[in-house]
């Protein structure tokens, strides 16, 4: 996929899963996160696309697990402040991992013109990973923001442990090049024009 250096005036910025729900203690039960500025690069992600015009969604996890730290009506439902929907801004609940899954996300996206998405939030391997492949599939020019999103270290199939930046780092090499193209805060910032 070739993209250009700048992203278009269409470009909508996609935050996903950035509830409070992640700072539960048990996503850390393996083993920490890694991107600890993560929420201050969407915070400044987030203010320069409402500086420019530009479209914002908010991706919500409406889980409906009973033990899910992302339950809804639940306490850790509603979204971290570095991403506090404004007054305008499209908020799309799922249920599942990707956004597009059961929404009207795609519909929303194609009646406003925008083929281009910049996704960033939480868990880079999960939910972020999966919304990613399925924006790529249904060929919409997808930039992830490797220093936006974060995740948490796991345990391999094979029992060992991985540290959040090695399955950070992984899932983004999933997505690489066949999916989304990878940026960091920076470059995107630069990329508005």
């Amino acid at each position: 996929m070739e993209r250009s250096d700048t992203l278009p005036a269409s470009a909508a910025l996609l935050v996903v899963d950035l509830q409070k729900a992640i700072d539960d203690p048990r996503w850390a039960a393996v083993g920490p996160r890694n991107n600890p500025r993560a929420e201050a690069n969407i915070a400044a992600l987030l203010a320069a696309w409402r500086r420019t015009g530009r479209t914002v969604v908010h991706i919500r996890h409406d889980s409906t697990e009973p033990g899910s730290t992302y339950r809804a009506g639940g306490p850790g439902h509603g979204f971290k402040e570095e991403a506090t929907p404004l007054p305008g801004e499209r908020v799309v609940g799922k249920s599942v991992h990707s956004a597009f899954i059961g929404t009207d996300l795609d519909g929303w996206l194609r009646e406003r013109g925008i083929g281009t998405l910049v996704v960033t939030g939480v868990i880079t391997n999960n939910s972020v990973e999966a919304t990613a492949r399925m924006a790529g599939n249904l060929g919409y020019d997808t930039r992830v923001v490797g220093d936006a999103t974060f995740t948490f270290a796991r345990l391999d199939w094979s029992g060992r442990r991985r540290t959040a930046e090695e399955v950070h780092d992984l899932s983004l090499a999933n997505l690489s090049g066949e999916y989304a193209a990878i940026m960091d805060t920076a470059g995107v910032l630069a990329a508005l024009g």
